[in-house]
Protein backbone atom coordinates (compact mmCIF):
# COMPACT_ATOMS: atom_id res chain seq x y z
CA UNK A 1 0.00 0.00 0.00
CA UNK A 2 2.95 2.46 0.87
CA UNK A 3 5.65 1.87 -1.04
CA UNK A 4 7.70 4.53 0.95
CA UNK A 5 7.55 2.04 3.74
CA UNK A 6 9.04 -1.08 2.06
CA UNK A 7 12.06 0.93 0.89
CA UNK A 8 12.79 1.95 4.31
CA UNK A 9 12.33 -1.49 5.07
CA UNK A 10 14.63 -2.81 2.55
CA UNK A 11 17.13 0.09 3.51
CA UNK A 12 16.92 -0.70 7.58
CA UNK A 13 17.64 -4.24 7.07
CA UNK A 14 20.60 -3.54 4.27
CA UNK A 15 22.22 -1.07 6.62
CA UNK A 16 21.66 -3.37 9.79
CA UNK A 17 23.94 -6.21 7.67
CA UNK A 18 26.48 -3.70 6.95
CA UNK A 19 26.71 -2.35 10.51
CA UNK A 20 26.84 -5.70 11.77
CA UNK A 21 29.53 -6.68 9.74
CA UNK A 22 31.66 -4.04 10.44
CA UNK A 23 31.34 -4.16 13.97
CA UNK A 24 31.86 -7.85 14.32
CA UNK A 25 35.19 -7.18 12.05
CA UNK A 26 36.31 -4.34 13.78
CA UNK A 27 35.97 -6.23 17.21
CA UNK A 28 38.73 -8.35 16.50
CA UNK A 29 40.80 -5.76 15.11
CA UNK A 30 43.76 -4.00 17.00
CA UNK A 31 42.15 -1.20 17.63
CA UNK A 32 40.25 -1.07 21.43
CA UNK A 33 36.93 -2.92 21.41
CA UNK A 34 35.62 -0.66 23.51
CA UNK A 35 36.02 2.39 20.97
CA UNK A 36 32.56 3.32 19.17
CA UNK A 37 34.36 6.46 17.41
CA UNK A 38 34.13 5.15 14.01
CA UNK A 39 30.39 3.94 14.43
CA UNK A 40 28.56 7.66 13.87
CA UNK A 41 30.79 7.44 10.68
CA UNK A 42 29.43 4.26 9.33
CA UNK A 43 25.90 4.38 6.86
CA UNK A 44 23.10 5.19 9.60
CA UNK A 45 19.98 4.54 8.39
CA UNK A 46 17.81 7.05 11.08
CA UNK A 47 19.48 10.24 10.23
CA UNK A 48 18.56 10.12 6.56
CA UNK A 49 14.43 10.64 8.01
CA UNK A 50 12.59 12.94 10.13
CA UNK A 51 9.55 12.03 12.20
CA UNK A 52 5.93 13.06 10.60
CA UNK A 53 5.32 16.49 10.83
CA UNK A 54 1.68 17.77 11.10
CA UNK A 55 -0.17 18.79 8.27
CA UNK A 56 -3.61 20.72 7.68
CA UNK A 57 -5.96 17.83 7.47
CA UNK A 58 -7.31 16.92 4.00
CA UNK A 59 -8.99 14.53 2.06
CA UNK A 60 -5.90 13.35 -0.15
CA UNK A 61 -3.82 10.53 2.08
CA UNK A 62 -0.75 11.62 3.84
CA UNK A 63 2.39 9.54 2.92
CA UNK A 64 4.78 9.34 6.09
CA UNK A 65 8.46 8.87 5.35
CA UNK A 66 9.18 7.54 8.05
CA UNK A 67 6.63 5.34 8.98
CA UNK A 68 8.06 1.69 10.01
CA UNK A 69 4.23 -0.28 10.70
CA UNK A 70 1.33 -0.85 8.69
CA UNK A 71 2.28 -2.71 5.48
CA UNK A 72 6.44 -2.31 5.69
CA UNK A 73 6.45 -5.89 4.54
CA UNK A 74 3.96 -7.36 2.54
CA UNK A 75 1.30 -9.20 4.05
CA UNK A 76 1.67 -7.28 7.33
CA UNK A 77 -1.70 -5.45 8.98
CA UNK A 78 -2.17 -1.70 9.34
CA UNK A 79 -1.26 -1.32 13.28
CA UNK A 80 -3.16 1.10 15.70
CA UNK A 81 -2.27 -1.24 18.94
CA UNK A 82 -0.22 1.20 20.28
CA UNK A 83 -0.91 0.94 23.92
CA UNK A 84 -0.30 -2.65 23.68
CA UNK A 85 3.67 -2.10 22.09
CA UNK A 86 5.48 0.66 19.90
CA UNK A 87 7.37 -0.02 17.00
CA UNK A 88 11.28 0.40 18.39
CA UNK A 89 12.12 4.04 16.74
CA UNK A 90 15.10 3.64 14.55
CA UNK A 91 17.16 5.81 16.32
CA UNK A 92 16.57 4.14 19.08
CA UNK A 93 18.04 0.70 17.65
CA UNK A 94 20.67 3.41 16.01
CA UNK A 95 21.88 4.04 19.61
CA UNK A 96 21.78 0.90 20.14
CA UNK A 97 23.94 -1.46 18.61
CA UNK A 98 27.67 -0.21 19.38
CA UNK A 99 26.58 -1.73 22.56
CA UNK A 100 25.08 -4.89 21.89
CA UNK A 101 27.70 -5.90 19.38
CA UNK A 102 31.13 -4.70 20.96
CA UNK A 103 30.25 -2.88 23.90
CA UNK A 104 29.21 -5.92 26.03
CA UNK A 105 30.28 -5.09 29.07
CA UNK A 106 28.90 -5.86 32.44
CA UNK A 107 28.11 -2.33 33.60
CA UNK A 108 28.80 -3.26 37.06
CA UNK A 109 32.17 -4.85 36.28
CA UNK A 110 34.29 -1.88 37.49
CA UNK A 111 38.17 -3.24 36.89
CA UNK A 112 38.29 -2.80 33.51
CA UNK A 113 37.57 -0.26 30.63
CA UNK A 114 34.16 -2.71 28.83
CA UNK A 115 32.52 -2.29 32.55
CA UNK A 116 33.26 1.58 32.70
CA UNK A 117 31.94 2.26 29.52
CA UNK A 118 28.84 0.00 30.20
CA UNK A 119 28.29 1.77 33.43
CA UNK A 120 28.77 5.23 31.67
CA UNK A 121 25.93 4.36 29.02
CA UNK A 122 24.01 3.32 31.73
CA UNK A 123 24.39 6.34 34.18
CA UNK A 124 24.08 8.40 30.66
CA UNK A 125 20.72 6.73 30.25
CA UNK A 126 19.31 7.45 34.09
CA UNK A 127 20.10 11.05 33.20
CA UNK A 128 17.63 10.92 29.92
CA UNK A 129 14.95 9.49 31.67
CA UNK A 130 15.37 11.35 34.21
CA UNK A 131 15.30 14.66 32.45
CA UNK A 132 12.35 13.54 30.67
CA UNK A 133 10.14 13.49 34.16
CA UNK A 134 12.39 16.55 35.66
CA UNK A 135 13.67 14.40 38.38
CA UNK A 136 17.31 13.87 40.22
CA UNK A 137 18.80 11.02 38.34
CA UNK A 138 19.25 9.31 40.67
CA UNK A 139 15.98 8.97 42.01
CA UNK A 140 15.56 6.36 38.88
CA UNK A 141 15.31 2.86 39.46
CA UNK A 142 15.93 0.37 36.38
CA UNK A 143 13.81 -2.49 36.35
CA UNK A 144 12.12 -5.07 33.58
CA UNK A 145 8.67 -3.10 32.57
CA UNK A 146 6.03 -1.12 34.34
CA UNK A 147 4.53 -4.16 35.85
CA UNK A 148 8.04 -4.74 37.98
CA UNK A 149 7.82 -1.38 38.79
CA UNK A 150 4.02 -1.50 40.02
CA UNK A 151 4.69 -4.34 41.82
CA UNK A 152 8.16 -2.92 43.62
CA UNK A 153 6.21 0.28 44.29
CA UNK A 154 3.13 -0.80 45.87
CA UNK A 155 4.57 -4.34 47.57
CA UNK A 156 7.64 -2.30 48.72
CA UNK A 157 5.76 0.61 50.01
CA UNK A 158 3.24 -2.02 52.09
CA UNK A 159 5.62 -3.86 53.55
CA UNK A 160 8.12 -1.38 54.68
CA UNK A 161 5.94 0.54 56.29
CA UNK A 162 3.54 -2.37 57.15
CA UNK A 163 3.85 -2.82 60.73
CA UNK A 164 2.05 0.66 61.27
CA UNK A 165 0.18 1.79 58.25
CA UNK A 166 -2.04 -1.68 56.61
CA UNK A 167 -4.10 0.56 54.40
CA UNK A 168 -3.52 1.02 50.64
CA UNK A 169 -6.28 2.82 48.40
CA UNK A 170 -6.42 2.26 44.47
CA UNK A 171 -9.15 2.22 41.61
CA UNK A 172 -11.41 -0.39 39.57
CA UNK A 173 -9.58 0.45 36.34
CA UNK A 174 -6.08 0.15 37.40
CA UNK A 175 -3.80 -1.90 35.49
CA UNK A 176 -4.53 -6.00 36.53
CA UNK A 177 -0.81 -5.87 37.91
CA UNK A 178 -1.82 -3.22 40.15
CA UNK A 179 -5.05 -4.89 41.14
CA UNK A 180 -3.17 -8.38 41.31
CA UNK A 181 -0.72 -7.17 43.70
CA UNK A 182 -3.44 -5.17 45.83
CA UNK A 183 -4.74 -8.64 46.60
CA UNK A 184 -1.51 -10.28 47.02
CA UNK A 185 -1.44 -8.19 49.96
CA UNK A 186 -4.54 -8.48 51.29
CA UNK A 187 -3.49 -11.79 51.99
CA UNK A 188 -1.23 -10.62 53.93
CA UNK A 189 -3.36 -8.95 56.19
CA UNK A 190 -3.48 -5.55 54.35
CA UNK A 191 -6.55 -3.90 53.89
CA UNK A 192 -7.38 -2.53 50.13
CA UNK A 193 -10.18 0.15 48.98
CA UNK A 194 -11.55 -0.27 45.60
CA UNK A 195 -12.63 3.22 44.43
CA UNK A 196 -15.21 3.15 42.04
CA UNK A 197 -14.64 5.80 39.05
CA UNK A 198 -17.10 8.45 37.62
CA UNK A 199 -19.30 6.35 34.77
CA UNK A 200 -19.00 7.99 31.27
CA UNK A 201 -15.59 9.62 32.00
CA UNK A 202 -13.65 7.06 34.29
CA UNK A 203 -12.31 9.98 36.13
CA UNK A 204 -11.81 9.67 40.14
CA UNK A 205 -14.11 11.27 42.82
CA UNK A 206 -11.89 13.31 44.88
CA UNK A 207 -13.80 14.23 47.53
CA UNK A 208 -14.37 10.57 47.66
CA UNK A 209 -10.73 9.71 47.81
CA UNK A 210 -9.66 11.86 50.61
CA UNK A 211 -12.78 10.49 52.28
CA UNK A 212 -11.34 7.51 52.12
CA UNK A 213 -7.70 7.89 53.49
CA UNK A 214 -7.37 6.90 57.18
CA UNK A 215 -5.19 8.79 59.17
CA UNK A 216 -2.40 6.58 60.41
CA UNK A 217 -3.31 3.47 58.67
CA UNK A 218 -3.46 5.19 55.08
CA UNK A 219 0.62 4.21 53.73
CA UNK A 220 -0.41 4.44 49.67
CA UNK A 221 -2.56 5.80 46.78
CA UNK A 222 -1.98 4.08 43.59
CA UNK A 223 -3.72 5.39 40.58
CA UNK A 224 -2.97 5.14 37.20
CA UNK A 225 -2.20 8.29 34.99
CA UNK A 226 -3.49 7.32 31.88
CA UNK A 227 -5.92 4.39 31.46
CA UNK A 228 -4.45 2.10 29.11
CA UNK A 229 -7.47 1.04 27.73
CA UNK A 230 -9.70 4.12 27.62
CA UNK A 231 -7.62 6.84 27.87
CA UNK A 232 -8.77 8.78 30.98
CA UNK A 233 -5.93 11.12 32.43
CA UNK A 234 -6.45 11.34 35.86
CA UNK A 235 -5.41 14.58 37.85
CA UNK A 236 -2.40 13.63 39.34
CA UNK A 237 -1.35 16.44 40.94
CA UNK A 238 -4.82 16.93 42.84
CA UNK A 239 -4.60 13.74 43.76
CA UNK A 240 -1.24 13.97 44.67
CA UNK A 241 -2.24 17.18 46.78
CA UNK A 242 -4.52 15.24 48.65
CA UNK A 243 -1.90 12.87 49.56
CA UNK A 244 0.77 15.33 50.78
CA UNK A 245 -1.88 17.00 53.15
CA UNK A 246 -2.48 13.81 54.66
CA UNK A 247 1.35 12.66 54.97
CA UNK A 248 0.34 9.29 52.38
CA UNK A 249 2.63 8.72 49.30
CA UNK A 250 1.09 8.50 46.48
CA UNK A 251 2.39 6.11 43.45
CA UNK A 252 1.21 6.31 39.74
CA UNK A 253 1.51 4.04 36.87
CA UNK A 254 2.30 6.75 34.01
CA UNK A 255 2.98 3.88 30.97
CA UNK A 256 0.85 5.40 28.56
CA UNK A 257 1.55 8.76 29.65
CA UNK A 258 5.21 9.05 29.49
CA UNK A 259 6.55 10.44 26.20
CA UNK A 260 2.96 10.91 24.90
CA UNK A 261 2.14 13.96 27.45
CA UNK A 262 4.10 16.42 29.41
CA UNK A 263 5.23 14.63 33.04
CA UNK A 264 6.87 16.30 35.79
CA UNK A 265 7.21 15.04 38.74
CA UNK A 266 7.33 18.03 40.97
CA UNK A 267 4.36 19.45 39.36
CA UNK A 268 2.37 15.87 39.83
CA UNK A 269 3.47 15.49 43.36
CA UNK A 270 3.89 11.87 43.02
CA UNK A 271 6.38 9.70 45.38
CA UNK A 272 6.50 6.54 43.44
CA UNK A 273 5.82 6.68 39.37
CA UNK A 274 5.89 3.34 36.95
CA UNK A 275 7.95 3.82 33.57
CA UNK A 276 8.14 1.79 30.37
CA UNK A 277 10.43 1.54 27.86
CA UNK A 278 8.38 -0.19 24.97
CA UNK A 279 5.72 2.24 24.99
CA UNK A 280 7.86 4.77 24.40
CA UNK A 281 9.12 3.18 20.87
CA UNK A 282 12.02 1.85 22.84
CA UNK A 283 12.89 -1.79 23.30
CA UNK A 284 11.38 -4.40 25.16
CA UNK A 285 12.26 -5.77 28.59
CA UNK A 286 13.57 -2.77 30.17
CA UNK A 287 11.23 -0.42 32.75
CA UNK A 288 12.19 2.19 35.11
CA UNK A 289 10.88 3.45 38.97
CA UNK A 290 10.66 6.85 40.08
CA UNK A 291 11.66 6.63 43.42
CA UNK A 292 11.18 10.06 45.49
CA UNK A 293 14.86 10.82 47.91
CA UNK A 294 13.41 14.07 49.44
CA UNK A 295 10.70 13.18 51.38
CA UNK A 296 12.09 9.89 51.33
CA UNK A 297 9.89 6.81 50.56
CA UNK A 298 11.01 3.50 51.56
CA UNK A 299 10.77 0.06 49.78
CA UNK A 300 11.21 -3.17 50.72
CA UNK A 301 12.81 -5.02 47.70
CA UNK A 302 10.79 -7.48 45.96
CA UNK A 303 14.68 -9.49 44.39
CA UNK A 304 17.65 -9.64 46.10
CA UNK A 305 20.91 -10.82 45.39
CA UNK A 306 23.97 -8.42 44.25
CA UNK A 307 22.47 -5.18 45.76
CA UNK A 308 22.11 -2.81 42.30
CA UNK A 309 20.06 -0.10 41.47
CA UNK A 310 21.01 0.95 45.22
CA UNK A 311 19.97 -1.82 47.14
CA UNK A 312 16.54 -1.59 45.75
CA UNK A 313 16.39 -4.17 42.55
CA UNK A 314 19.36 -6.46 42.24
CA UNK A 315 20.49 -8.45 38.85
CA UNK A 316 23.13 -7.83 36.01
CA UNK A 317 21.23 -4.09 33.99
CA UNK A 318 21.02 -4.97 30.39
CA UNK A 319 22.55 -1.66 29.22
CA UNK A 320 22.06 -1.55 25.78
CA UNK A 321 18.04 -1.45 26.99
CA UNK A 322 18.80 0.85 29.52
CA UNK A 323 20.47 2.55 26.32
CA UNK A 324 18.04 2.28 23.94
CA UNK A 325 15.02 3.40 27.01
CA UNK A 326 17.12 6.74 27.43
CA UNK A 327 17.28 7.49 23.54
CA UNK A 328 13.71 7.01 23.19
CA UNK A 329 12.82 9.62 26.24
CA UNK A 330 15.74 11.79 24.26
CA UNK A 331 13.62 11.75 21.24
CA UNK A 332 10.38 12.20 23.16
CA UNK A 333 11.69 15.24 24.78
CA UNK A 334 12.21 16.94 21.55
CA UNK A 335 9.40 16.05 20.06
CA UNK A 336 6.70 15.66 21.99
CA UNK A 337 5.15 18.66 20.82
CA UNK A 338 5.00 17.86 17.29
CA UNK A 339 3.92 13.58 18.17
CA UNK A 340 1.07 15.24 20.15
CA UNK A 341 -0.37 17.44 16.92
CA UNK A 342 0.03 14.46 14.67
CA UNK A 343 -1.78 12.34 16.50
CA UNK A 344 -4.04 14.47 17.69
CA UNK A 345 -4.92 15.10 14.06
CA UNK A 346 -5.27 11.45 13.14
CA UNK A 347 -7.07 10.79 16.09
CA UNK A 348 -9.92 13.27 15.34
CA UNK A 349 -10.14 11.68 11.43
CA UNK A 350 -10.45 8.64 12.70
CA UNK A 351 -13.28 9.12 15.73
CA UNK A 352 -15.21 12.23 13.37
CA UNK A 353 -14.60 9.58 10.55
CA UNK A 354 -16.39 6.82 12.38
CA UNK A 355 -18.86 8.62 13.58
CA UNK A 356 -20.25 10.28 10.75
CA UNK A 357 -20.01 6.63 8.80
CA UNK A 358 -21.26 4.20 11.06
CA UNK A 359 -24.15 4.30 12.85
CA UNK A 360 -24.81 3.17 16.48
CA UNK A 361 -21.13 3.52 18.04
CA UNK A 362 -20.15 4.81 21.38
CA UNK A 363 -16.72 6.79 22.26
CA UNK A 364 -15.89 5.29 25.80
CA UNK A 365 -14.31 7.00 28.39
CA UNK A 366 -13.02 10.61 28.98
CA UNK A 367 -11.83 11.25 25.24
CA UNK A 368 -15.42 10.69 24.06
CA UNK A 369 -17.44 12.77 26.24
CA UNK A 370 -18.38 16.61 26.25
CA UNK A 371 -14.90 18.47 26.71
CA UNK A 372 -12.95 15.58 27.36
CA UNK A 373 -9.43 15.50 27.92
CA UNK A 374 -8.55 12.46 27.66
CA UNK A 375 -5.47 10.72 25.64
CA UNK A 376 -6.14 11.07 22.57
CA UNK A 377 -4.20 8.22 20.67
CA UNK A 378 -6.35 5.84 22.75
CA UNK A 379 -10.03 5.72 21.43
CA UNK A 380 -12.19 2.80 22.64
CA UNK A 381 -15.33 2.67 20.72
CA UNK A 382 -18.34 0.44 20.85
CA UNK A 383 -20.00 -0.69 17.77
CA UNK A 384 -23.88 -1.71 18.86
CA UNK A 385 -25.00 -5.30 17.71
CA UNK A 386 -21.51 -6.25 16.63
CA UNK A 387 -19.55 -8.77 19.07
CA UNK A 388 -15.62 -7.45 19.12
CA UNK A 389 -13.87 -10.61 18.82
CA UNK A 390 -16.10 -11.47 15.42
CA UNK A 391 -15.09 -7.91 14.18
CA UNK A 392 -11.56 -8.38 15.05
CA UNK A 393 -11.80 -12.07 13.11
CA UNK A 394 -12.99 -9.85 10.29
CA UNK A 395 -10.33 -7.40 10.60
CA UNK A 396 -7.55 -8.99 9.53
CA UNK A 397 -5.76 -6.46 7.98
CA UNK A 398 -5.41 -4.30 10.70
CA UNK A 399 -3.77 -4.59 14.31
CA UNK A 400 -6.59 -3.30 16.66
CA UNK A 401 -7.07 -4.75 20.38
CA UNK A 402 -10.93 -5.63 21.46
CA UNK A 403 -12.25 -4.35 24.99
CA UNK A 404 -13.22 -7.75 25.84
CA UNK A 405 -11.00 -9.80 28.20
CA UNK A 406 -11.59 -12.89 27.08
CA UNK A 407 -10.07 -16.63 29.00
CA UNK A 408 -10.14 -19.75 28.35
CA UNK A 409 -13.12 -20.77 30.03
CA UNK A 410 -15.81 -17.56 29.14
CA UNK A 411 -15.60 -14.33 27.73
CA UNK A 412 -16.27 -11.29 30.20
CA UNK A 413 -16.45 -8.14 29.26
CA UNK A 414 -13.89 -5.60 30.10
CA UNK A 415 -13.69 -4.63 33.73
CA UNK A 416 -12.47 -1.74 32.89
CA UNK A 417 -16.03 -0.94 30.95
CA UNK A 418 -17.67 -2.29 33.12
CA UNK A 419 -16.34 0.38 35.80
CA UNK A 420 -17.53 3.39 33.96
CA UNK A 421 -21.28 1.59 33.77
CA UNK A 422 -20.82 0.52 30.34
CA UNK A 423 -23.32 -2.23 29.75
CA UNK A 424 -22.17 -6.05 28.97
CA UNK A 425 -23.67 -5.81 25.57
CA UNK A 426 -21.42 -2.62 24.46
CA UNK A 427 -18.58 -3.68 26.42
CA UNK A 428 -18.40 -7.02 24.47
CA UNK A 429 -18.98 -5.07 21.68
CA UNK A 430 -15.69 -2.36 21.89
CA UNK A 431 -12.14 -1.60 19.87
CA UNK A 432 -8.88 0.27 21.07
CA UNK A 433 -7.32 1.54 18.35
CA UNK A 434 -4.17 2.82 19.40
CA UNK A 435 -2.13 6.04 17.55
CA UNK A 436 1.42 6.71 17.47
CA UNK A 437 3.66 8.46 15.84
CA UNK A 438 4.44 6.77 13.13
CA UNK A 439 0.59 6.19 12.51
CA UNK A 440 -0.54 7.41 8.79
CA UNK A 441 -3.39 9.13 7.59
CA UNK A 442 -3.54 6.54 4.65
CA UNK A 443 -3.57 3.95 7.31
CA UNK A 444 -6.36 5.85 9.12
CA UNK A 445 -8.80 6.28 6.43
CA UNK A 446 -7.86 2.74 5.52
CA UNK A 447 -8.82 1.37 8.97
CA UNK A 448 -12.13 3.46 8.23
CA UNK A 449 -13.28 1.89 5.00
CA UNK A 450 -12.63 -1.73 6.09
CA UNK A 451 -14.37 -1.28 9.66
CA UNK A 452 -17.53 0.58 7.59
CA UNK A 453 -17.40 -2.81 5.36
CA UNK A 454 -17.76 -5.32 8.22
CA UNK A 455 -19.48 -3.55 10.73
CA UNK A 456 -22.34 -3.38 8.31
CA UNK A 457 -22.01 -6.68 7.26
CA UNK A 458 -21.84 -8.34 10.70
CA UNK A 459 -24.68 -6.43 11.46
CA UNK A 460 -26.36 -7.80 8.34
CA UNK A 461 -25.91 -11.14 10.42
CA UNK A 462 -27.54 -9.54 13.59
CA UNK A 463 -31.48 -10.28 14.41
CA UNK A 464 -30.96 -7.66 16.48
CA UNK A 465 -30.12 -5.19 14.40
CA UNK A 466 -32.56 -6.08 12.12
CA UNK A 467 -34.96 -5.38 14.62
CA UNK A 468 -33.98 -1.97 15.36
CA UNK A 469 -33.85 -0.88 11.62
CA UNK A 470 -37.32 -1.68 12.13
CA UNK A 471 -38.32 0.69 14.45
CA UNK A 472 -38.43 -1.69 17.70
CA UNK A 473 -37.67 -0.89 20.84
CA UNK A 474 -35.32 -4.06 22.16
CA UNK A 475 -36.06 -2.73 25.61
CA UNK A 476 -39.66 -3.16 25.00
CA UNK A 477 -39.32 -6.78 24.83
CA UNK A 478 -39.77 -9.53 27.53
CA UNK A 479 -36.71 -11.53 27.10
CA UNK A 480 -37.28 -14.96 27.96
CA UNK A 481 -34.83 -16.40 31.27
CA UNK A 482 -32.52 -18.57 28.86
CA UNK A 483 -31.55 -15.52 26.29
CA UNK A 484 -31.48 -13.09 29.09
CA UNK A 485 -28.89 -16.00 30.58
CA UNK A 486 -27.32 -16.21 27.27
CA UNK A 487 -26.65 -12.03 27.59
CA UNK A 488 -28.95 -11.19 25.20
CA UNK A 489 -31.62 -9.38 27.24
CA UNK A 490 -31.44 -5.76 28.67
Amino acid sequence: MLSSRRVLCSRLSSSLKSLTSKSLTSSFSSESPTSFDNWDKDKRYASDFTPPVDSSASSNPVSNPFSIVGDAAPGRPAYLDMQSTTPLDPRVLDAMMPHMLSGYGNPHSRTHSYGWDSEAAVEKAREQVAKLINCNPKEIVFTSGATESNNLSIKGVARFYGRKKKHIITTQTEHKCVLDSCRQLETEGFKVTYLPVQESTGLVDLELLEATIIPGETSLVSVMAVNNEIGTVQPISEIGAICKKHKVFLHTDAAQMLGKLPVDVQALNVDLMSLSSHKIYGPKGLGALYVRRRPRVRLDPLISGGGQERGLRSGTLPHPLCVGFGEACEVAQNELERDQKHIDRLSEILKSEIIERIPEVTVNGHAGGEGGNGYTGCLNISFAYVEGESLLMALKNIAVSSGSACTSASLEPSYVLRALGVGDELAHSSLRFGIGRFTTEEEVRFVVDLLVQHVGRLREMSPLWEMVQEGIDLNSIQWSQDAHDHGHGH
